[in-house]
């Protein structure tokens, strides 16, 4: 979420679980009141329509690197230091942290072509994404924080965290994002994800996914209809 001190007001040390999912479940709360008012709110959220991001590799992520009819040049599980920086063999140290597998694909085939090798077909695939992790919390069967591998969707995500509970409302599953510091909300209908009849929101590392829980519904409801809005939220 990218600092709990920065989005929540008035909370000098980071919560504990049980209080981070209270904070949560307030958030995710409030984006459904302001849901109602928002102009917006009839439209499909963006985040349901946009296509996917194409995951960044990050310091030390694992990346298995293959350059095709070269083996001695093909490598598995190199880590990225913290620097964000890979050592390859005749080339030497290449900048991969921000880009995406394709981009480094291609500027490694680019500095292997200059000087040793004609027309390089090169493939990098994210074994390891350490640097990213998304936390899955609410009506879910285990609920933690788990490692991205790769480009990973919603429903993916759920999975993780060993799919919803009995008591979940698949109907209405938020992913939280921290945005300019500021958390952002998008509610989706997991129910029409896993049906094929909506598409599958891509979750980014540090985002936060709430499973709302049909039992605690009209408790939060009430509580929030008590308290003025103190977040602005808008859709990812």
């Amino acid at each position: 979420m990218g600092g709990w001190r920065q989005e929540f007001a008035g909370v000098s040390s980071p919560p504990s679980r049980a209080g981070r999912l209270a904070c949560l479940v307030f958030v995710v709360a409030l984006a459904g009141q302001a849901r109602a008012a928002d102009p917006l709110a009839a439209m499909t959220p963006l985040a349901s329509t946009a296509p996917l991001v194409d995951y960044r590799i990050g310091p030390l992520d694992k990346l298995n690197i293959t350059v095709f009819q070269v083996k001695d040049l093909t490598i598995e599980k190199i880590q990225v230091d913290a620097g964000g920086q890979i050592l390859l063999p005749l080339i030497g140290a290449v900048s991969a942290q921000g880009k995406t597998t394709a981009e480094l694909s291609a500027e490694i085939a680019r500095r292997l072509g200059e000087h040793y090798l004609q027309s390089p077909q090169v493939s990098v695939v994210v074994e390891e994404a350490v640097s990213q992790k998304v936390s899955v919390e609410g009506a879910v069967n285990k609920a933690g924080v788990f490692e991205l591998k790769g480009r990973t969707g919603l429903l993916e995500a759920v999975a993780r965290a060993e799919g919803t509970s009995r008591t979940a409302n698949r109907r209405r599953v938020t992913i939280v994002r921290s945005v300019a510091g500021q958390p952002r909300a998008a509610t989706f209908d997991l129910l029409a994800i896993q049906r094929g009849q909506a598409r599958n929101p891509e979750v980014l590392g540090n985002d936060v996914v709430v499973v709302d829980d049909s039992r605690v519904r009209t408790f939060w409801r009430g509580f929030v209809e008590a308290l003025p809005a103190l977040v602005f939220i808008t859709y990812l």
